[in-house]
């Protein structure tokens, strides 16, 4: 079981369909992408050369990298092309409430301020 604190991110219509949209979070730039029926959430770097994967072409349930075409699948983080076998990027739960993205950060790396307001 995931441990961790549940973040707003964004409003649904902020991250076109079949797109993504980088968010930087306590200290991670994370790629949430519209799916259609769902929002994912990745790194936003490849694991190959740290491309930007927001900026990929949506297939399916993956992500083609824009710098040298790397296939990554959103669901599981994992390398589909090249070869299976090579790193992947770390994944995020998403849920939608109220037309709203929310994400969950592992607790290690999220905190609050004073306020209770969330701080990346």
């Amino acid at each position: 079981m995931i441990v961790g604190r549940w973040v707003r991110v964004t409003r649904c219509e902020s991250v076109p369909l079949r797109e993504g949209r980088a968010v930087t979070l306590a200290g991670r730039e994370i790629a949430i992408f519209n799916l259609g029926d769902r929002f994912l959430a990745t790194d936003n770097q490849c694991p190959h050369q740290g491309g930007p994967l927001c900026d990929g072409i949506v297939t399916g349930s993956s992500v083609v990298c824009p710098l040298h075409s790397w296939k990554v699948r959103l669901d599981s983080g994992n390398v589909e092309r090249p070869a299976a076998g090579h790193s992947c990027v770390a994944t995020y739960p998403t849920r939608i409430e109220d037309g709203v993205v929310w994400l969950q950060l592992p607790l290690a790396r999220s905190h609050r301020d004073a306020t209770g307001d969330y701080q990346s």
